[in-house]
């Protein structure tokens, strides 16, 4: 089945880019184990007190600390809280606390998609300042360069279709010239709906099923493969 080459790849990064392990087993504990320092004594932080004040907008009376704790143990993708985790994990990274992991075929893709004109973009729940921290702060450097555009939940959720027409109209690209990968169906499903190309990618690292409805590789440059992308030199 041949399909249209597309000018812009969009990536997630949790279980498509980076490890889940790494998400979960490092970041998630290192911004939970930071947090309450963080509102202690960071609290008149404009950014921090944005986050607290959206806290106590959509969850009055209750102590911050608490309802942060709450969202974290449900994996919540609410904006205040991926705001203040991203804060949390900038001093990690700048410390050397934190380096971050991506697989091994990550960056030859990339790269090679790069070099032949490919555009790259990145759309994750975790806060844009978060997403430039893992790709800046990798074991095989800073990474950023690559990427022309980072979106967050500021364009809405990612199993909504309106997110990604809005990223396509960002992009100043029809949603067919867009290929996302993801390794969640309900976001490919989301992206599809708006009209752009879609492949999971399926890490038996992370024991990701493949799904039915979409193809479903297990690396980038097997997807780029499948939708006449260059594959890395």
């Amino acid at each position: 089945m041949s399909h249209p080459s597309p000018a812009l790849v969009l990536l997630d990064i949790e279980g498509t880019t980076a490890p889940i392990r790494f998400v979960h087993q490092v970041l998630f504990p290192y911004a939970r184990a930071a947090l309450p320092r963080l509102i202690a004594e960071r609290g008149e932080d404009p950014a921090v007190r944005d986050a607290l004040a959206q806290i106590a907008t959509i969850a009055p009376g209750q102590n911050p600390l608490d309802v942060l704790t709450g969202w974290m143990d449900r994996d919540e993708k609410i904006g205040p809280l991926k705001a203040l985790q991203g804060i949390a994990w900038d001093h990690g990274y700048r410390s050397g606390e934190l380096v971050g992991a991506l697989y091994p075929d990550v960056l030859p893709a990339l790269e090679g998609w790069a070099r032949a004109g490919v555009r790259l973009a990145v759309y994750s729940s975790g806060s844009e300042a978060a997403q430039r921290l893992i790709y800046g702060h990798t074991t095989q450097g800073d990474v950023t360069a690559l990427f022309e555009a980072f979106f967050d939940l500021r364009v809405g959720g990612k199993k909504d279709a309106a997110s990604y027409a809005a990223i396509a109209a960002e992009l100043g690209l029809e949603p067919a010239r867009i290929l996302f990968l993801s390794d969640v169906a309900a976001e490919l499903d989301a992206a599809r709906d708006a009209g752009l190309l879609v492949a999971q990618i399926a890490r038996p690292e992370d024991e990701t099923a493949p799904c039915a409805t979409h193809p479903a590789f297990a690396t980038l440059n097997a997807a780029g493969t499948h939708f006449a992308l260059p594959e890395p030199a």
